[in-house]
């Protein structure tokens, strides 16, 4: 049975608590939390600890703070040579302290408070300096019911940029679609059908060939209504614009 520590009380921090703590092969010591005002979830059968020096020891600690944080946490764990993983996206293998067995458990998810997750549709991106390490990680993925990937740092990097793509500008767009349809009195419930349809497209074709719309087809007319629909909001104007000439230059119009 592998033994868990988790740091940090956040979106991702309560999510990977309640995934340890339900895994029948997994042991969960301690939630370390400096403020205990953070915690929001109604917590059972958990050990709390609010100072680093009172950690117990684990087979691996998993730290789930803001990315700006990682670092000087890892600094401030009063012991050495056990494995310290971050579940960052962005932040390099190589900021975690050096006295530590090093290690990414990055989940490529979208966390929030108010939403249950089913961990098998998690994965997790893994990195070790030790293959030891990237072993027991496995088996905690593998423990929890995630696929895992291992990735470097560089691929990781990489791939948290295109999940800003494919996640948090994705849903930016939602909200500007939920504005225009609320100034006109529709309801944005009509639109989820589609929202549906076009993520269902792309899990049996690529991206690229999943493409329809106005740019794809360089319908000018109906680009150039839109863009007149869209002179009251020129931010949106302009983003609109942007969007096209890059569905037309990938699909082999230039920009007009």
């Amino acid at each position: 049975m592998i033994s868990v520590v988790i740091l940090g009380a956040g979106n991702v921090g309560t999510h990977l608590v309640k995934a340890v703590q339900s895994a029948k092969n997994l042991n969960l010591v301690q939630w370390y939390c400096r403020d205990p005002k953070a915690i929001q979830w109604p917590v059972k059968s958990i050990e709390l600890c609010h100072d680093v020096k009172d950690l117990k020891m684990a087979d691996v600690y998993m730290i789930a703070v803001s990315d700006k944080a990682v670092s000087e946490l890892s600094k401030q764990l009063p012991f050495e040579n056990r494995l310290v993983v971050h579940t960052s996206g962005s932040v390099a293998l190589k900021l975690l302290d050096m006295k530590h067995r090093r290690g990414v458990f990055y989940p490529l998810q979208t966390f929030s408070a108010t939403s249950e997750l089913d961990f098998s549709e998690v994965p997790f991106c893994i990195e070790t300096m030790e293959k030891e390490d990237a072993k027991l990680l496995k088996t905690l993925a593998t423990s929890m019911g995630s696929p895992f990937y291992m990735i470097n740092t560089e691929q990781r990097q990489a791939l948290h940029l295109s999940a800003v793509f494919v996640n948090n500008f994705t849903n930016q767009l939602y909200r500007i679609a939920h504005e225009l349809t609320d100034f006109k009195a529709i309801s944005f419930d009509v639109l989820k059908p589609l929202i549906l349809e076009t993520a269902k497209k792309i899990q049996q074709t690529s991206p690229y060939n999943a493409q329809t719309g106005p740019a794809k087809r360089n319908d000018q007319v109906t680009i150039n209504h839109h863009l007149r629909t869209l002179e009251s909001h020129p931010d949106y104007q302009s983003l609109y614009d942007q969007l096209t000439n890059s569905i037309k230059n990938t699909h082999g119009y230039k920009k007009l």
